[in-house]
């Protein structure tokens, strides 16, 4: 199997655990419930340590576009479906932009 691939795999689990980090700590409503800082903590540890190994087979320059990029717009998705965020148009549009870079980051990195 095609080692960049794995750093690929890698690179979007790292993104997940950010996502499920970044929900965790606005679930901790301000870390007052230490049970999601603590997840929120754990979780971003392993986001860091799948960046790190990713960078082994990816640019920084592009791994750290995706992983902030893919970052946002996950986010940006749990924020609406599971913290009833509101999703307006312009958001909409710059979410777009946003998977445009990536997809464009990632046809370059090809």
């Amino acid at each position: 199997m095609n080692a960049n691939w794995h750093a690929w795999a890698i690179l979007l689990l790292a993104v997940a655990f950010e996502v499920a980090g970044t929900s965790c700590l606005n679930a901790s409503q301000s870390l007052s419930r230490p049970g999601f800082a603590i997840i929120a903590f754990v979780c971003y540890v392993i986001a860091i340590i799948g960046l790190a190994l990713a960078l082994k087979s990816i640019d920084v320059s592009i791994a750290y576009a995706v992983w902030a990029g893919l970052g946002i717009v996950f986010i940006t998705v749990v924020g609406v479906l599971v913290f009833g965020e509101a999703m307006t148009a312009p958001r909409l549009v710059f979410i777009v932009l946003i998977l445009i870079g990536v997809v464009g980051l990632n046809l370059l990195q090809s």
